[in-house]
């Protein structure tokens, strides 16, 4: 009986991984496989190379835990076409099989590790045309005079300055004009700018 490892993924925290898991494990007792361990990562992007359920299983990997894996799509494995194929290589160097429920091929043949690249082209194509579809709404914004990103602080930028600079302490200055720590800094850190160019 094959040794096998499941990887599941979601890409946001209130998706489920229950649903990935459970038809997995059907497709392991059909194929008459030993389910080792499950691997997850809740609320990633696929498109991150660094995971810490793909690199766990990644690891026992290598340590030849295992002789299949098996997700849900390819697209579970990763968004990126390098990011994909680097993983199935390693796999395959490994003598480690990839089986996806979702394209119903396998890696273990010439025709399965085909699918495999004209799949992962395929999701990166769509993963670009989804950011290209958002720049083309963020210019479509700007052409009809829409503020894009955060609104400008509406507080007295010249005496927060002054009162830092006069010795008010950080978090004294924060809390005065209800701003974080951080925008204080860089209001000071703009203000020195300014000034050290007026100057020059």
């Amino acid at each position: 009986m094959k040794r096998a490892a499941i990887y599941a993924r979601v890409s946001t925290p209130d998706q489920h991984l229950e649903n990935q898991l459970l038809d997995l494990s059907k497709l392991a007792a059909q194929r008459g496989f030993e389910i080792v361990r499950e691997y997850t990562d809740r609320g990633i992007s696929g498109s991150k190379a660094k995971r810490p359920g793909l690199d766990a299983m990644m690891a026992d990997a290598r340590r030849g835990e295992f002789s299949v894996v098996l997700v849900a799509a390819f697209d579970r494995l990763a968004r990126s076409t390098k990011s994909f194929l680097s993983t199935v290589e390693e796999l395959e160097q490994l003598g480690i099989a990839l089986i996806s429920a979702r394209e119903a091929v396998d890696t273990t043949g010439a025709m399965g590790r085909m699918f495999v690249t004209l799949v992962a082209s395929i999701a990166e194509l769509e993963r670009s045309l989804i950011v290209e579809r958002i720049r083309s709404g963020m210019r479509r914004a700007r052409l009809e005079g829409q503020r894009l990103g955060r609104a400008p602080i509406a507080i007295d930028r010249d005496a927060l300055v002054r009162d830092r600079l006069s010795g008010m302490s950080l978090t004294e200055t924060a809390k005065r004009y209800r701003v974080s720590r951080a925008t204080v800094v860089r209001l000071v850190r703009e203000a020195s700018q300014r000034q050290t160019v007026a100057a020059a």
